[in-house]
C-alpha cells in the first residue's frame, strides 16, 4: 500500500500547471503523475490531480494545444540551440496566455452567478461592497486568559 502524499498547496499547482504549459511530447495523466513525482518528491494519482480545477483545466487546454500543434506539423528548417530556446519560450507563453483567458473566464461566469444570486436576494450594491471588518489578532487568547483557560 502506497503512502498518501501531502496536500497539494497553491505553489504546488502553479508549478504543476506551469509544467502542463511547457509541455512538449505525448500528454497523459501517467506521463503528468510521473513528472510531478520527480519535481515534488511525492506521488498523486490522477484523481488527486484532476480535482484541482486549475490542474484539469490546464491538462484539458494542453492536450488542445498538442494535438493543434501535431496537426499543424509541416517541413520545418533545423532551428539553432537559441532559435529553439526562444521557440520553446514562446510556446509556453502562449500556451499560458490561453490558460489564463480561460481561467479568466471562468472567473467572470462565476462573478455573475454571485451578481445574479446576490440580487434575487435582495442584496443591495452598497451592501455588497462594504470593506472586510478588521482582524482582532490575538483577541482569542485574551478572551482564553479572561476565562482562565491559558
Amino acid at each position: 500500500m502506497r503512502k498518501r502524499g501531502r496536500n497539494l498547496a497553491d505553489t504546488d499547482v502553479d508549478m504543476i500547471v506551469g509544467m502542463l504549459d511547457g509541455w512538449s511530447g505525448p500528454l497523459s495523466w501517467q506521463g503528468l503523475i510521473d513528472a510531478v513525482e520527480k519535481r515534488l518528491f511525492c506521488g498523486y494519482t490522477r484523481q488527486a490531480l484532476s480535482k484541482h480545477d486549475r490542474i484539469a483545466q490546464a491538462f484539458r487546454l494542453s492536450r488542445i494545444r498538442l494535438a493543434e500543434a501535431g496537426a499543424a506539423r509541416g517541413p520545418k528548417r533545423a532551428l539553432t540551440p537559441t532559435e529553439q530556446a526562444l521557440s520553446e519560450r514562446l510556446t509556453r507563453r502562449e500556451a499560458e496566455v490561453t490558460r489564463l483567458k480561460a481561467e479568466n473566464q471562468r472567473l467572470l461566469e462565476r462573478h455573475v452567478l454571485w451578481l445574479y444570486n446576490a440580487q434575487a436576494r435582495g442584496l443591495t450594491s452598497a451592501e455588497l461592497e462594504q470593506p472586510l471588518p478588521p482582524v482582532h489578532r490575538g483577541q482569542t487568547k485574551a478572551t482564553l486568559r479572561r476565562a482562565g483557560g491559558g
